[in-house]
């Protein structure tokens, strides 16, 4: 029977399949193309920043050792910084009149050991503000492997899947590319053959050899991303730049402690530690990935973790290792002011199940919470009307703001501690540092793991003593931003979601139907009563945190009397407020004294005269009372702490109400920037100052706000006349 292919028809299939399964292997092979040029990359960055650091030091500096160099002599011939010291060689220092040949190179030593000491003490810090040739670099080759990680996997297991068969179908064709072998060969051969031509080809026209060339294709693409595409890549997903630049660069970015904080023998089983984050919705930096595994190791835990480090998401991301482990139910317990913020985080983080479980329909929602699972979120307050049956056991409690249940005499605290005992594992998280209330903490950490509580009791003076930290290290564990973050962008913004009380609620209910419009952007604030206030409870809360970890805050708001009214509600801790009816040389006065106020200490103003024209960089915290209609106004609000100078990561919070027209006004300004971001950025011409709410689009917001106001009534009056009857 004759043949349906010729012997060339043969050989082209034999060819581009093994140029295909060559193709995958390369593609295979290319992440350490990608990392041995990230390496070279991020070198090149550093000598580069290191010789910049050097350009900006006075050849002066060679006498910082008191060796009595003659500098002048230096800056005559051209000599101004240590950059050029450095690079010059001996020689050309000794051919100086007044150099000795033993003078150059104690000169040289002196740049040298300077140089050394600039490159060892180097954090790499990306800014998509300062791009430079090689930081370009840098970014460009980890945006390639980022988009190419997945269709690099894909063509892994393409390549794994297919390389056995094709071989062995090349190998039963072979027979047909030799006319004589052909020829004495027997039937069973020749079918064999056939078949495999066939099957060859068919996964040449089919997904397979499609596939290959769309891969192949799109990680070309990737491997020649523009820097513009890979510094927007960064902008979107920084945490994964940096997680791949402390994997292939350990130390790289100023975090040389490989233990993250831990005892070695501890530190070692935690890092043996796996877990599943299959429904995480977010990536975790290393030092998060080991707060998860300290967690899920040790069970019972404290987590102490300074403002800015996501305890949050490290909970989260635990919830869904043990929910992915057969967990079904955990339980989140934290104050009012934060429970929002609670069940906006874990949707937007994770696939998991929330239930508010608060309020007039606690009840309802708390059954709902053990027929279906997920998270349940709850109060303090809540904690007494929670009645659990008696062999009940959950997957795991989470105690945020844990400092609330320090006396064990309290009513609350007792509640929490007979949930304690329905979950093997518990997490207490709260940012009060170690060595500010040791009794307190010994406190909490006996409801975590009683037996660690009694051991350091006897020796809790030594608090600040590396014994008392190894010991409690088992069931305490916090890490610093200047430890685990030395890259952090110096901007952390977040939105703090808060809860209309009843009676603040009724307030601003009547401000809209009213069309009191500057009443209703007052909400939470216009309350007579602030302790009573969502939004004041969650602003002394963050003032708190902020206290003790050694820092100050600036407060500003639109109405003057809302920042009245907070300086009544915090007392002494408050300045004299700036308002435009404060002259200017008042309120750098006023400014003189908040510098050399104590941590803790809130500055206030009205965003229209402190937003703009003064330095403020002792305070690192910024949180605005209600959203402005010019992203610009806030911008130039948080410059004055966000700016040359500043020594810490600014800080900034924004105090919101849920189901109100604040989350309107977010949303509006979130479009608008959207649209800018897409249509106008690359434009010299754009202008954020444009991104605003008119007078025209908040009319909108609150007729929209009044309708939906006017349907919830209806509908309550409906319930309530169903119930009667």
């Amino acid at each position: 029977m004759a043949k349906e292919y010729s012997k060339s028809d043969a050989k082209l299939i034999i060819e581009k399949h093994k140029k295909n399964l060559d193709l995958l292997l390369q593609c295979i092979k290319l992440p350490n193309v990608y990392n041995k040029n990230i390496k070279n990359s991020a070198l090149n960055f550093t000598l580069d920043e290191v010789m910049n650091i050097l350009r900006g030091v006075p050849v002066e500096e060679i006498n910082s050792t008191k060796r009595g160099i003659r500098t002048k002599t230096l800056r005559d011939n051209g000599f101004l910084t240590m950059a050029d010291i450095y690079m010059v060689k001996k020689e050309r220092l000794v051919r100086i009149k007044g150099i000795s040949d033993e003078t150059a190179g104690i000169i040289k030593d002196t740049a040298t050991e300077f140089y050394n000491t600039t490159k060892e003490n180097f954090k790499l810090k990306l800014s998509i503000d300062k791009k430079t040739e090689w930081s370009s670099s840098l970014v460009r080759w980890v945006a390639g492997l980022i988009k190419s990680e997945e269709l690099i996997s894909e063509a892994n297991d393409l390549y794994n899947d297919n390389n056995k068969r094709i071989n062995e179908l090349i190998d039963n064709l072979e027979v047909s590319l030799n006319s004589i072998k052909w020829m004495f060969s027997n039937k069973d051969k020749k079918n064999s053959a056939d078949k495999a031509y066939f099957e060859l080809k068919s996964m040449l026209d089919g997904f397979y050899g499609n596939r290959v060339n769309e891969i192949v294709k799109e990680i070309n693409s990737y491997y020649k991303i523009s820097v513009e595409d890979a510094w927007n890549l960064f902008s979107k997903e920084s945490v994964k730049f940096y997680n791949i630049l402390e994997n292939i660069n350990p130390g790289l970015l100023g975090n040389s402690d490989s233990l993250y904080g831990l005892p070695e023998e501890l530190a070692k089983d935690v890092e043996e530690v796996k877990y599943d984050l299959t429904g995480l919705n977010c990536s975790l930096r290393k030092y998060q990935e080991w707060g998860v595994k300290y967690i899920l190791k040790q069970e019972r835990v404290l987590l102490g973790d300074e403002m800015g480090l996501g305890k949050t998401v490290q909970a989260i991301a635990t919830m869904v290792s043990l929910r992915n482990g057969g967990a079904k139910r955990f339980l989140v317990v934290a104050p009012a002011s934060v429970l929002t913020n609670w069940c906006r985080e874990i949707v937007k983080h994770s696939d998991l199940r929330v239930t508010k479980i608060h309020g007039s329909s606690r009840d309802k929602s708390f059954n709902e919470w053990l027929k279906y699972g997920g998270v349940g979120v709850t109060t303090f307050e809540t904690t007494q009307f929670l009645t659990l049956p008696e062999d009940f056991v959950f997957g795991m409690l989470i105690v945020d703001e844990a400092h609330y249940i320090k006396n064990p005499d309290a009513k609350r605290s007792r509640n929490v501690r007979e949930l304690c005992k329905k979950s093997r594992r518990v997490l207490f998280m709260t940012g009060t540092a170690i060595e500010n209330n040791v009794e307190e903490m010994i406190n909490l950490i006996k409801l975590l793991q009683p037996a660690v509580a009694k051991d350091v009791k006897n020796y809790a003076y030594l608090s600040s003593a590396p014994q008392f930290r190894e010991n409690v290290a088992s069931v305490y564990y916090r890490r610093k931003r200047a430890d685990v973050l030395t890259e952090l962008p110096d901007l952390i913004e977040t939105e703090e979601w808060c809860e209309l009380g009843k009676e603040e609620e009724k307030i601003y209910e009547e401000s809209v139907l009213s069309k009191k419009y500057h009443l209703a952007r007052r909400m939470s604030w216009n309350i007579d009563d602030l302790e009573k206030s969502s939004k004041a409870n969650r602003l002394k809360e963050l003032v708190m945190e902020a206290e003790g970890e050694e820092r100050k805050i600036i407060v500003f708001s639109f109405f003057l009397d809302t920042i009245n009214k907070i300086k009544e509600f915090l007392g002494e801790r408050c300045s004299e407020p700036i308002n435009g009816s404060v002259p200017v040389e008042k309120r750098q006065t006023i400014i003189d004294e908040f510098n050399n106020a104590k941590a803790g200490s809130v500055l206030l103003a009205q965003i229209q005269s402190g937003g703009t024209g003064l330095n403020i960089q002792s305070a690192s915290v910024v949180i605005f009372c209600e959203p402005q209609f010019k992203p610009s106004i806030e911008n130039q609000a948080v410059a004055r702490a966000y700016r040359m100078g500043q020594s810490r990561n600014v800080l900034v919070y924004r105090l919101l109400c849920e189901n109100t027209i604040d989350e309107k006004l977010i949303d509006v300004l979130k479009e608008k920037q959207k649209i800018f971001d897409e249509f106008a950025d690359k434009s010299i011409a754009a202008e954020s100052d444009n991104i605003e709410v008119d007078d025209k689009t908040f009319g909108e917001i609150m007729e929209e706000e009044i309708e939906r106001i006017k349907n919830k009534k209806e509908t309550e009056l409906e319930v309530d006349s169903e119930n009667q009857e």
